[in-house]
């Protein structure tokens, strides 16, 4: 079939699908009062899929648990090395092929290391898989991070396919200039061969830096950090139809529920053609 080049994916999908990326800061804080928080702003925005870094279990009681019925997601996966803080991903529609990774050199702490979270959400209208990730949050660790997402990259090429959409959110603790982001958006050598996403932010969002770790935010000014953007929803290279493009990404979290900021970063909420 001869290239189209005005059509270059076909006629493209109309319908999208809506994908929440949040840390949602653990039990740090008044955590009971952020979590009401947190559930407010996700039931407001009604995503399909959330993946929540930073969430936690505790024997019998899981903070996916706690939300996934207020939010009207009624599917959710966990990994964590601990599981105080780990990755949770919830879904409006059933979760199958569970994977977890380690990310990153043996040598490093549980803190340092990073993770990565694989399910696949068997949707309406096919299959969108997903990858929830937190990597490693020191500001001298770009080097780590690098060989993390390396990991995250085979990971990606070993646990997903070719005919459905691949999403990859998280916590990366990395601004967009840096290398091992640029690895991710095809601006330098990428992680691993034909791994290389859209960043929502940057193809569908308002335009302004999108700092998802602010000084605005009062829960992060003690740390003394800079403003950046290290929160992401990644979409691999369109399917046929485009599936997977972002048409559409703003922040989560940016102004208080009752007095309350629910955590220490935004989040991001992106529309992606489904």
């Amino acid at each position: 079939m001869d290239y189209d080049i005005e059509r270059p994916y076909g006629p493209l999908i109309e319908t999208t699908a809506r994908v929440a990326s949040w840390n949602v800061w653990a039990r740090h804080g008044p955590w009971p009062e952020r979590e009401r928080a947190i559930i407010a702003v996700l039931a407001a925005a009604a995503p399909d899929i959330a993946v929540l870094v930073e969430a936690w279990e505790d024997g019998a009681e899981t903070q996916a648990v706690r939300l996934k019925e207020a939010l009207g997601l009624p599917h959710h996966r966990f990994g964590g090395a601990d599981p105080a803080s780990g990755v949770a991903i919830l879904s409006r529609w059933p979760l199958t092929r569970w994977d977890m990774r380690r990310l990153g050199g043996a040598e490093l702490t549980v803190a340092d290391a990073g993770l990565a979270v694989f399910a696949r959400a068997e949707g309406p209208r096919g299959p969108v898989q997903v990858f929830g990730v937190a990597l490693g949050w020191k500001l001298g660790h770009s080097r780590q991070r690098q060989e993390q997402v390396r990991d995250l990259g085979a990971f990606v090429r070993s646990a997903a396919g070719h005919e459905a959409p691949v999403v990859v959110c998280g916590d990366f603790n990395a601004p967009p200039d840096s290398d091992e982001i640029r690895m991710l958006t095809g601006r330098a050598a990428v992680a691993a061969p034909g791994v290389v996403f859209y960043d929502a932010w940057e193809a569908a969002g308002d335009g302004t830096p999108g700092h998802t770790w602010s000084g605005a935010n009062h829960w992060t000014k003690p740390v003394l950090w800079p403003d950046r953007r290290i929160d992401y929803v990644f979409s691999a290279w369109p399917r046929a139809g485009g599936a997977g493009h972002p048409v559409h990404c703003e922040l989560l979290g940016t102004e208080p529920v009752d007095g309350v900021i629910a955590s220490d970063h935004y989040g991001v909420l992106a529309d992606l053609r489904y």
